[in-house]
């Protein structure tokens, strides 16, 4: 990594997730789209993650730059640090290896995932302090990197990069880095006066010490912001008394990868001009892959089977319309995790095809062909900070149906509202997603409505480029 060039902005981000090179959700989309949307703006945007032995890591190259070690507790661990240039990302990419530790097929799921993380945040700021990098800004994703704003301000070796500003991005508030205080002996060294700005009730919560200690924090819409003063597992009163540092910034989809006019993963191109036969192309072929109805509307869910997804109301809701209504309608489900929600989604699937079809696991070229080929997106969250489904929906003409939470509410207008879009609900309950689905179905039936409204969602702008000039602006405020 160089010093800052042609007296450009340079931010770092510091994340666990970066697509392509290591994706489970939303937040690998945002590190992977944000810097390279930054860098057309002007700044020298990078992003450092750990290493993962994933094929895309296999398939590249990247240039050894940088080594060292310390001590983690008792235990001496080596790192490597590796560049992959910018002309395939977009943007400088940095991966930190340590053997043991980083070097692992997957991001999570590990016993000793806090000793990774610990190890991962303190590799990374002993490079940049034995380095000649110097950034203006450092940008921390959630709470894996929550403890850097801590150790810039009190570790003690790293007292010279405290003037270096921090903003922390928090992408999903539910997870906070919990880790008991027999941890900290593999923490660096820092001023012990300082330790209760690590503790929450007695253990090290590293979402609340980023808050306390950032300079400042956003999170992926404004809608999540106000909702984490309300609903923060535990954390409430934390984000109330430090609001006056805190920012939503509703994430962007990036068009180089999400445009169905220029997208190789699906089996025909569109615009808004020609959306009605493009649609049908893809809809026609979509169908006959996976044994469905070409000539019934198809509804899709795309996403992780959680809780805070909702996934669980799919069952529920699929018997309930099923057994209520008498409208065509075809769903797909593509999706994997809690193993009772894939178990009742297998039930009704079995119970409805040919008028369900489901893909257990993920699979992003059908993730794309499901978005050309579908007419609504589903999406019953519970808990939303921003979601980036729909938004990824509204670019191929696909209508979103959300409930009234989070990004969903701040992205998704109603129909029934001036230039709506879309259709929302408030209640997390069967009944309501059957509703708000028949509401929808009604609407479209018409055809000219159905055309009308997928080009008013086609014609929307959610790219980065406006998102990311909100971070710049927001970084230009951390330095005056």
């Amino acid at each position: 990594m160089e010093t800052k060039l042609n007296n450009k902005m340079k931010v770092i981000h510091v994340s666990v997730e970066c697509y392509p090179v290591a994706k489970v959700g939303g937040l690998a989309d945002v590190v992977g789209a944000l810097p390279k949307y930054q860098r057309k703006l002007g700044i020298d945007a990078s992003v450092v993650m750990p290493w993962y032995n994933k094929p895309y890591v296999q398939s590249h190259q990247f240039e050894k730059i940088a080594e060292g070690g310390f001590y983690q507790g008792s235990q001496y661990l080596t790192y490597t640090v590796f560049l992959h240039d910018e002309a395939n990302l977009g943007f400088p990419l940095y991966l930190i290896k340590i053997p043991g530790l980083l070097d692992r097929p997957e991001v999570y799921e590990y016993e000793d995932e806090s000793d990774q993380w610990i190890a991962f945040q303190h590799a990374f700021l002993h490079w940049i302090v034995n380095s000649n990098v110097r950034p203006d800004v450092i940008n921390c994703h959630d709470h894996h990197t929550g403890l850097i704003p801590f150790f810039l301000k009190y570790g003690n070796d790293f007292r010279e990069l405290s003037t270096i500003k921090t903003l922390f991005t928090i992408h999903n508030g539910r997870y906070q880095g919990w880790m008991n205080w027999n941890k900290g002996i593999l923490l660096p060294a820092f001023d012990t006066w300082r330790w209760g700005l690590m503790d929450w009730s007695g253990a090290i919560n590293s979402l609340s010490s980023a808050v306390r200690c950032c300079d400042a924090y956003s999170t992926v819409s404004e809608g999540y912001l106000g909702e984490l003063t309300e609903e923060a597992t535990g954390l409430e009163n934390l984000f109330i008394s430090e609001a006056y540092k805190a920012h939503g910034i509703v994430n962007g989809i990036d068009t180089d990868l999400w445009d169905p006019a220029i997208d190789p993963l699906i089996s025909a191109n569109y615009n808004k001009v020609n959306v009605v036969k493009g649609k049908k192309v893809n809809k026609d072929i979509f169908c006959d892959k996976n044994g469905l109805e070409k000539n019934a509307f198809l509804l899709t869910y795309i996403g992780r089977f959680a809780y805070e997804k909702g996934a669980d109301i799919l069952s529920l809701f699929i018997d309930d319309f099923y057994t209520a209504s008498d409208h065509k309608l075809n769903i797909f489900i593509l999706g994997s995790g809690d193993v009772e929600i894939q178990q009742k989604i297998e039930r009704v699937y079995e119970k409805y095809k040919p008028k369900v079809a489901v893909f257990f696991g993920y699979n992003e070229a059908l993730a794309h062909e499901a978005y050309a080929a579908s007419d609504f997106i589903l999406m019953p969250s519970r808990v939303e900070p921003c979601g980036l489904n729909q938004l990824y929906a509204l670019k191929y003409g696909t209508i979103p149906i959300v409930r009234a939470i989070g990004g969903l509410k701040d992205t998704v207008v109603d129909i029934d509202q001036d230039g709506g879009y879309g259709f929302v609900f408030q209640d997390f309950n069967e009944e309501s997603v059957s509703h708000t689905i028949i509401r929808a179905l009604d609407y479209s039936s018409k055809q000219v409505n159905m055309n009308r409204i997928r080009k008013r969602a086609m014609s929307l702008d959610f790219s980065w480029d406006k998102s990311a000039k909100k971070y710049i602006d927001l970084y230009n405020q951390l330095l005056k």
